[in-house]
């Protein structure tokens, strides 16, 4: 029988299930005209479970024989996430409203989706993290065609449901050699087995390895797994293509530290090895592609694949400080994607989306201010030096020098080369002339220009002042 204490650390998902069932009852009653309410309770939901979450002195507890785990490095996590998806409900208002796409659903299936990504960063065991990993993905499927009217968003969603089917059951099915090789699903005992195995056990460990690091990288989107990226990023409507980009990449940071260092670490050489090839092909593909790119929706795609290949420097570097430079990347890298495409919502009207580069020409002719706030998105992006986005390419790039240091400069190099099509988003901004002679018409949703102006602004914020951030991600990753 289940006790209290068994429970408490389960609270803030137990919190978010609950509400997000009752919201979706209350949303039932609730009248199109007013479904601000459902937008509003929706947000008052995430920061509950954001005030749940949060401990002054965290301590490790399990739940479930070691099933979830709620640790400072999950609370971390978690907060990240949270954090992230209210910033993703404050910029979707003012695009779902004028296209018709102002529904319950969208709440409802990101919530569910948050439910997931709470659940993989917490995960002790093999059917936990499948358990948050099909919770987001589903979520996702559905989000994708939200606009049942669009051919592309209905191509884009078949597309990754499709692919993401496949990439499932290449994790499920790796999951199941490191269960056949070790006898458990547990990752503390995969962990103890692993460095026991026999020649045999080891080799189907191995094997098990392959395809869950096939798995990791399809979620991750890494290059040569990213072939869904560009076109879901692309043909879903922007609002969810703003969740999609940002919140899922720090569940699927704490998903991989809790498979490769939780329960695969006797495999270190192994994976690292593997890790260190995905690095090099998305910093390559990532970077070199994104330069061809006019759309800014699938410039940006190729943006996070190079990305994801500066997040795998500092996980395969297998070190303390490697894997919080990787959780410092990761959520600057969340934040920081919200903020650049709430600047696409900004921009958007009902009948124009403003995905081309072209869209931007002359922005600060017509609003310097939001101008400003695009140019703190694309130089953090770019990891000019003061923007946090430096802050965290610099720490990646020196927790891989000792082992790997030709992957480092070679990150700094694609660095270097990446620079450029984020340049030329502010070299449009500022130096080309506007489409329209007429000033920015900026929507009236109050909420949505200060959390996208502070959104901004934090990013210069974190750039001067990071340590704080910094000692946190340090403190709460296991020695």
């Amino acid at each position: 029988m289940l006790t209290w204490n068994e429970l408490l650390p389960l609270v803030p998902e137990t919190f978010l299930l609950g509400a997000t069932l009752l919201l979706l009852i209350v949303d039932l009653f609730v009248s199109q005209q007013r479904r601000g309410l459902t937008h509003f309770l929706a947000i008052v939901i995430l920061v509950l479970t954001a005030i749940l979450t949060a401990r002054p002195h965290p301590e490790a507890q399990q739940a479930f024989g070691g099933m979830f785990i709620r640790d400072g490095f999950a609370d971390l996590l978690k907060l990240g996430i949270l954090v992230t998806a209210i910033a993703v409900f404050v910029y979707a208002k003012p695009y779902l409203k004028p296209r018709g796409l102002f529904q319950g659903e969208f709440y409802v299936l990101c919530l569910t989706g948050v439910l997931g990504m709470m659940l993989m960063v917490s995960a002790g065991n093999l059917i936990m993290i499948y358990l948050g990993l099909a919770l987001l993905a589903l979520s996702s499927y559905a989000l994708v065609a939200l606009n049942r009217d669009s051919p592309q968003s209905s191509e884009s969603a078949m597309k990754y449901f499709v692919l993401g089917a496949l990439a499932s059951g290449m994790l499920l099915y790796g999951m199941s050699m490191l269960y056949g090789a070790t006898g458990t699903l547990d990752l503390s005992r995969i962990h103890g087995a692993a460095e026991i195995a026999r020649h045999d056990q080891r080799m189907l460990l191995l094997f098990g390895l392959v395809f869950v690091v096939v798995g990791l990288a399809f979620k991750f989107g890494a290059a040569p797994f990213h072939m869904w990226l560009p076109d879901v990023y692309q043909g879903s409507p922007t609002a969810v293509t703003l969740f999609i980009a940002s919140a899922p990449k720090i569940a699927a940071f704490g998903m991989a530290w809790r498979l490769l260092e939780g329960g695969l670490a006797s495999l270190a050489s192994d994976w690292q090895g593997m890790l260190a090839v995905l690095a090099l092909l998305s910093l390559a593909i990532g970077n070199l592609v994104a330069i061809a790119q006019t759309n800014l929706k699938r410039m940006l795609a190729y943006s996070t694949i190079s990305h994801v290949g500066f997040l795998l420097l500092g996980l395969l570097a297998g070190t303390k400080e490697g894997y919080a430079a990787a959780m410092f990347y990761a959520l600057t890298y969340a934040i920081t994607t919200a903020a650049a495409f709430g600047m696409i919502v900004l921009l958007s009207r009902a009948d124009f989306e403003a995905e081309e580069i072209d869209d931007f020409k002359g922005l600060n002719q017509r609003n310097g201010w939001y101008a400003g706030m695009m140019l703190m998105v694309m130089a953090s992006l770019a990891g000019v030096p003061i923007w946090v986005g430096f802050i965290a390419k610099l720490a990646v790039l020196q927790a891989a020098v000792p082992e790997f240091l030709w992957l480092a400069i070679a990150g700094g190099v694609f660095a270097v080369i990446g620079s450029f099509y984020y340049l030329r988003v502010i070299k449009v901004m500022y130096f080309d002339p506007p489409a329209s002679p007429d000033p920015l018409v900026v929507p009236a949703d109050v909420p949505f220009r200060f959390v996208l102006s502070a959104n901004s602004l934090l990013l210069l914020g974190l750039g001067i002042a990071s340590g704080p951030l910094w000692a946190w991600c340090l403190a709460v990753v296991p020695s």
